[in-house]
C-alpha cells in the first residue's frame, strides 16, 4: 500500500500561481510513476501531468502545457505540480496518483500509458484549487 497526501491548494485569482505537493512513501521515489489528475465541477476526472520514477521523463496535458510543471524531489519523497498563470477553468479537485514502475527483459513500463487514470492504483484524497475571475 502506498500513501499519498496532497497539500498546497487554495483560493487564488486569475493569473496567480501556486504549488501543489504530494507526499508519498519512501518507496515511490525510485519505483513508481507519479501523476496528477483533476476533476472540475460537473466534469469527469482528466489527466494533468505525470513523471517517471527517474524524474527524467515528464508528460503534460495540452491544456496545461507551458503553464504547469510537474517535478519530484526524491530526497524528501515529494512530488510537485507548479501551476502558473491560473485560469478559472483550472478550478478543480487535484489528485495525486501513483503506479508501480518496472523493467523486465522485454523492456520497461511504457510512460505513454501514464496519462490514463486506470493505470494508477494508488490515489490521494484530493486537494481543492479554486481560481476566481
Amino acid at each position: 500500500q502506498v500513501q499519498l497526501v496532497e497539500s498546497g491548494g487554495g483560493l487564488v485569482q486569475t493569473g496567480d500561481s501556486l504549488t501543489l505537493s504530494c507526499a508519498a512513501s519512501e518507496r515511490t521515489f525510485n519505483a513508481y510513476v507519479m501523476g496528477w489528475f483533476r476533476q472540475a465541477p460537473e466534469k469527469e476526472r482528466t489527466f494533468v501531468a505525470s513523471i517517471l520514477w527517474s524524474g527524467d521523463e515528464t508528460f503534460h496535458a495540452d491544456s496545461v502545457k507551458g503553464r504547469f510543471a510537474i517535478s519530484r524531489y526524491p530526497a524528501n519523497n515529494t512530488m510537485y505540480l507548479r501551476l502558473n498563470d491560473l485560469k478559472p477553468e483550472d478550478t478543480a479537485v487535484y489528485y495525486c496518483a501513483a503506479r508501480h514502475y518496472y523493467c523486465t527483459g522485454a523492456g520497461c513500463y511504457d510512460g505513454d500509458r501514464a496519462k490514463f487514470q486506470d493505470e494508477y492504483e494508488y490515489w490521494g484524497q484530493g486537494i481543492q484549487v479554486t481560481v476566481s475571475s
